[in-house]
């Protein structure tokens, strides 16, 4: 089996692991479990509209270390213009500092590489890594066993960290047919405050696979923005989980952009365990061509008085494959819960499809709950209105299709990501003789 294949990698690379060594007892507990599991299959209810055949079928090296060939204006392409942004910038799944830089920091804040955590700070990683995000799916466990390098974030309690956190993930030519598994690990303690932007990116083409974990922690009273962009090379593959808890009070807002990819997943996860806890889970992706892009979201209600929000929308052209699989679970002692869900679809092309799947499992009585799904074409009405106004055809279908995405980019709260978002999402949809 294709699978097997990824335990010889492993075992060929891996250290033997001693008994206080936990990080690579945490592999081989991870390796173990995806030699167990093996890839999902459309047989699984969660990946029922989403085969990884194509990833599957491959097997995908670690890449390795290669000289640089990233430079400043290939990074520049992705910071959206604010350069006193703290950056950490990785080239094929490694850190590269030459090309990264920090604003001042207080000095309790942790920001970190994984390999520094693991001299600086062993006993956080072996506290917390894994503990949200556990090896029991197939795509987390290869991740955990086979990750090199990542972020490790720690925010103690009370500290506010003004500027946000860009992490860059970007690609060169030397990860052809190869595999990057990052991992981010955010700790905001009780009342802290930080924003985190994800950007994954690839300045060249060929196949590779990109595999990334993030693990958040939101304290009692604390706050996490957390944006991530997937704008990899339309021949590679992404697979992204991240797995949220949040206590009392808490807030977190998760925003999903992805342009990218010839097969992408992405999976948010957030489980609300104290009580007013606020989840925000917004995102858009636009596709083209034969793209296939996966979304999933479960929400977990455990505490009482907990809300939370979600909005998503695709726009679709070519014969390119939509999936939406929202779920909102509401434990019995979760009263007062108010959830939200809106998922919608926009297809171009006439081969375009959308499969969504919008699900609630209430079992509290004192709930305010609803879902709605739509997918629909372009307004004929609307089109023949801006022609009769001297609005070219192609120009029309173009700002209407800029108008059903401004809801939600509306959402992202910093300003200059949300206007270089709008601005690559108006480059795709409006050619530049049409501007």
């Amino acid at each position: 089996m294709p699978h097997l294949k990824y335990r010889e990698l492993f075992d060929a690379a891996a250290p033997q692991a001693a008994a206080k060594d936990f990080l690579p007892k945490l592999k081989i507990a991870a390796i173990e479990h995806f030699e167990a599991l093996g890839f999902p299959t459309t047989r699984d209810e969660d990946w029922h509209f989403t085969s990884v055949s194509p990833i599957a079928e491959r097997t995908f090296r670690p890449a390795r270390p290669a000289a640089l060939t990233v430079t400043n204006e290939d990074v520049a392409r992705f910071t959206y213009v604010d350069s006193h942004w703290h950056l950490l910038v990785f080239v094929n799944g490694r850190y590269e500092p030459t090309l990264s830089r920090f604003a001042e920091l207080d000095a309790e804040v942790q920001v970190m590489t994984f390999a520094e955590a693991l001299k600086e700070a062993p006993e956080l990683l072996a506290e917390r890594l894994g503990t949200l995000a556990p090896a029991k799916q197939a795509f987390t466990a290869l991740n955990t066993a086979f990750m090199a390098d990542g972020v490790v974030v720690k925010v103690p309690k009370g500290v506010v960290v003004e500027t946000p956190i860009h992490i860059l993930y970007l690609t060169d030519a030397h990860a052809a047919n190869a595999s990057m598994h990052p991992r981010t690990l955010v700790i905001a303690e009780r009342h802290a405050q930080v924003t985190l932007v994800e950007t994954f990116g690839s300045l060249g083409g060929g196949t590779y696979f990109t595999n990334h974990v993030a693990e958040v922690v939101v304290g009692e009273g604390a706050r996490v923005d957390h944006y991530k962009v997937q704008r990899e090379g339309h021949e590679a593959f992404h697979v992204g989980t991240t797995q949220a808890t949040q206590e009392r009070d808490s807030i977190y807002h998760a925003f999903s952009f992805a342009i990218g990819a010839q097969l992408s997943r992405t999976n948010v996860y957030s489980k609300l365990l104290g009580e007013n806890a606020e989840v925000r889970l917004n995102g858009l992706y636009a596709l083209e061509e034969s793209q296939h892009a996966d979304h999933q979201t479960f929400v977990e209600h455990i505490a009482p008085a907990c809300s939370s929000r979600e909005v998503y929308k695709g726009i679709l052209d070519g014969t390119s494959h939509g999936v939406f699989n929202g779920k909102v679970y509401v434990d019995p002692q979760a009263q007062q819960t108010d959830g939200k869900q809106t998922n919608h679809a926009l297809l171009l092309g006439d081969g375009a499809r959308v499969d969504t799947k919008p699900q609630l499992e209430i079992f509290a009585d004192d709930v305010k709950c609803t879902h709605g799904a739509t997918v629909g074409r372009l307004d004929e009405m609307a089109q023949f209105y801006m022609k009769s106004r001297g609005i070219g055809g192609e120009r029309a279908r173009a700002l209407l299709t800029y108008a059903f995405a401004a809801e939600v980019l509306e959402l992202i709260e910093l300003d200059s990501l949300k206007v270089a978002l709008e601005r690559v999402l108006f480059e795709r949809f409006i050619p530049p003789e049409t501007v």
